[in-house]
């Protein structure tokens, strides 16, 4: 076959390296923080310290099945290869889900902060200008996506870094007339004034404000090296968190007193307060608006990328594979974008029922996918050893084992608490009804009735073929030869040009997807064509549709053939039987034979 083409380079190295250093910092550090603060007291950042441990641990267990099995569809592939399709298909369409939520959640966030110096701005009109700013950023182009983000996480970044400088003056006493004090850690009521529980309790809310990590292994698709830049991204997690989160906190409850009721409002504005920065309010809610658009931003691109993926394995509708000629997925961007619509609406009309609902039913759904990237680790490594592993998890199976037990126990801490329990509760009822469709669609496959087609009355003289994957397998190639034994048949080969039987949509993100498959097709027909020609038979082909049955149509109404051949993988893997394409074959041409063969295809030739 001839060579996978090179992945454009829609991101680069410089928009890539800030989209990992800033994935991991939103509102949640800027405003979320203050709340642990003052549930938990000068010992919060242990509980920053303990779920980045997890967030570490699960990043580098999906570095190290990234780098051995490079994929667009990252961990929905990873759960579906170790766990079965229904694994890949709950956490795809669950992550989806986890993403347009927040995007509209961002938005309203974003437009309230927008109130505080636009007191009179309508709500829900500045969150829908928000939403479609940045649903319009991602529509020009992927490189747009890299650059806004790019500014908007180093905005985030330097706040950050500008806040760790000063803050560190503060506390050891390079700041005038300060000196080194560290009291206000076991002032007020200790340490830990609600005792260790209190650190269980904000685990919960910490390891949310954490989330986002994983995007950056999703933009790694779309660079130009994805295995280096999934591997430095999961390197780069541990001094982000070190750093920005655990360091910040750090400086927090050192500045102020835990139990301040400025903490809990916003910590940083009142940690540079009380350093005597001036218009700091208004600095900060800059700064944390450019940290909710920059999550709003990156939540469009992460949910869109996934409705492509979804579409691409044909657990969507296969319109959302389609791009721009800019290698943009604009339907699955504008269906990501509706629902963040639908939820700003929802909101506005229906603030404490069904927006309410929307935000409990998606508050579990990202520990459930951490815990499903564990899981698939554990299943791959055991099943596939670590001889050839470029990166590795450290001391497995333990701390892989463990950080699976430790993402449980988080879970089961939402279980306990009543504030949480809601989203516990509604979460796992997304994941079962989930579940539930891909069961009932499997069903619904499998107790189709088998359609009963024309009847081959003579030797065929005419045959029309289509195959994908398998056009170069020994089975079609045996049944080609057996049609016509004397050579006196003339083959017409049609190979639809679909990312996703070609399998470009498993390896291409969608700036060169479209590119990949028609080399892929193309490599195929010729190779089938060389071989049948090579034989004494005569043969000649095309590309076809990406729509089997259209291809199959066109093919006809050229060719005007008396048999149909179609080859399919085995009905577990083949997206043609489940598709119900060889009895819609035969009902939409009851009076031309048609040959259904089932193939293995050439493993060696396959295009992955």
């Amino acid at each position: 076959m001839g060579s996978t083409p090179t992945l454009k380079k829609g991101l680069n190295d410089r928009q890539l390296r800030m989209i990992a250093i800033g994935g991991v910092i939103g509102a949640g550090l800027f405003v979320g923080s203050g709340v642990v603060i003052g549930s938990t007291g000068p010992g919060s950042f242990i509980a920053y310290a303990l779920c980045g441990f997890l967030v570490i641990m699960v990043m580098r267990m999906l570095a190290e099945m990234a780098v051995a099995n490079p994929s667009t569809g990252s961990f929905a592939d990873y759960a579906r290869k170790a766990l079965g399709g229904w694994a890949g298909f709950s956490v795809g369409w669950l992550y989806w889900y986890f993403w347009v939520i927040i995007v509209g959640f961002e938005a309203i966030a974003g437009a309230k902060i927008v109130q505080y110096w636009m007191p009179d701005a309508p709500l829900w009109l500045v969150s829908l200008v928000l939403l479609s700013a940045m649903t319009a950023t991602n529509l020009f182009s992927v490189s747009s996506f890299g650059e806004f983000e790019f500014w908007f996480a180093g905005i985030k970044v330097a706040a950050i870094v500008i806040f760790l400088g000063l803050g560190a003056a503060y506390v050891f006493g390079f700041w005038p007339d300060k000196s080194m004090d560290f009291s206000n850690l076991t002032a007020h009521g200790g340490f830990l004034p609600h005792g260790a529980i209190g650190i269980t309790a904000a685990i919960v809310t910490v390891i949310f404000s954490m989330t986002g990590a994983e995007v950056a292994t999703i933009a790694a698709a779309e660079s130009q090296d994805p295995e280096k830049a999934v591997a430095k991204a999961a390197n780069s997690v541990i001094m982000r968190i070190a750093i920005f989160f655990i360091g910040s906190v750090f400086l927090l409850t050192v500045i102020l007193p835990w139990n301040d009721k400025t903490v809990a409002a916003s910590p940083f504005v009142a940690a540079f307060t009380e350093m005597g920065i001036p218009y700091a309010d208004h600095i900060m809610n800059a700064v944390v608006l450019t940290a909710v658009l920059s999550c709003l931003n990156s939540g469009m691109y992460t949910a869109s990328r996934m409705l492509f993926v979804l579409a691409a394995r044909r657990e969507a509708p296969l319109q959302l594979v389609n791009v721009t000629r800019r290698g943009v997925p604009a339907v699955a961007i504008l269906a990501s974008s509706v629902v963040g619509f639908l939820c700003v609406i929802a909101a506005a009309v229906s603030p404490d029922t069904v927006f309410a609902f929307l935000l409990n039913s998606s508050g579990a759904i990202i520990l459930f996918v951490y815990c499903l990237i564990g899981i698939s680790q554990v299943v791959l490594r055991f099943r596939s050893g670590d001889e050839s592993l470029k990166v590795k998890m450290w001391l497995f199976p333990f701390l892989s084992i463990g950080t699976v037990v430790g993402i449980g126990a988080i879970l089961a801490q939402m279980g306990l608490q009543e504030d949480s329990r809601s989203q516990l509760v509604l979460s796992l009822l997304s994941w079962a009804v989930v579940v539930l469709l891909y069961v009932a669609n499997k069903w619904y496959i499998s107790s189709r009735p088998v359609v009963e087609g024309a009847v081959a009355t003579g030797e065929a003289h005419r045959v029309l073929v289509m195959a994908n994957q398998t056009v170069d397998s020994a089975e079609l190639l045996d049944e080609l030869r057996e049609i016509s034994a004397d050579r006196s048949a003339s083959y017409h080969i049609v190979v639809p040009a679909s990312p996703v039987e070609t399998g470009a949509a498993a390896t291409h993100g969608p700036l060169d997807v479209w590119e990949a498959t028609l080399e892929a097709a193309k490599a195929r027909l010729d190779q089938t064509l060389e071989t049948l020609l090579s034989e004494g038979l005569a043969a000649d082909g095309a590309l076809g549709d990406h729509r089997p049955l259209r291809a199959l149509a066109d093919a006809v109404d050229t060719f005007h053939p008396d048999q149909i051949v179609i080859a399919t993988l085995p009905p577990e893997d083949s997206v043609w039987h489940r598709f119900d394409v060889v009895d819609r074959a035969r009902s939409d041409h009851p009076e031309i034979p048609v040959t259904h063969v089932v193939a293995a295809p050439m493993a060696a030739e396959r295009v992955r």
